[in-house]
């Protein structure tokens, strides 16, 4: 029997499209991060970088659930000692939308080479306007 084992060359990479309006952050994260490395595909396979290319538009749009808007917050820390910094969600949907869509995606992708390179094929946009229509990407719908 021959298991068949995808080479990263032979991989054909599509384009989709997810618009997030009035959807929560998570669910379009998860489904997104599911389309970036390859798991929607029959020919998965972990080590091996198979995902597609991901659109996601009206980023500003999207909906944190319960309190999370005020209770939920993001931390860094800057290498000085002492140094831990944070923002609030609701700041970061005011400022930053792009960024707790990425930030939400890039922490469900494997913490490894994968995961940074399937990140690059991310391309978020704050409204529904998005400049890769030569690409002809797939429209997803996702439900509520």
């Amino acid at each position: 029997m021959y298991t068949f084992m995808p080479k990263a060359e032979e991989i054909q990479r599509k384009w989709y499209v997810i618009d997030a309006a009035q959807l929560p952050l998570g669910r379009v994260a998860a489904r997104v991060a599911s389309i970036l490395r390859g798991k929607h595909k029959s020919i998965f396979t972990p080590h091996v970088d198979c995902g597609d290319h991901v659109i996601v538009v009206n980023c500003s749009k999207v909906v944190l659930t319960g309190n999370k808007l005020t209770q939920k917050y993001h931390y860094w820390h800057t290498g000085y000692i002492g140094h831990l910094k944070s923002i609030r969600y609701d700041d970061i949907m005011k400022n930053r939308p792009k960024m707790a869509v990425e930030l939400a995606v890039k922490g469900m992708l494997p913490h490894n080479s994968i995961g940074r390179r399937a990140i690059t094929r991310l391309r978020l946009y704050e409204n529904d306007n998005h400049e890769h229509v030569a690409q002809n990407p797939e429209v997803l719908t996702l439900q509520k």
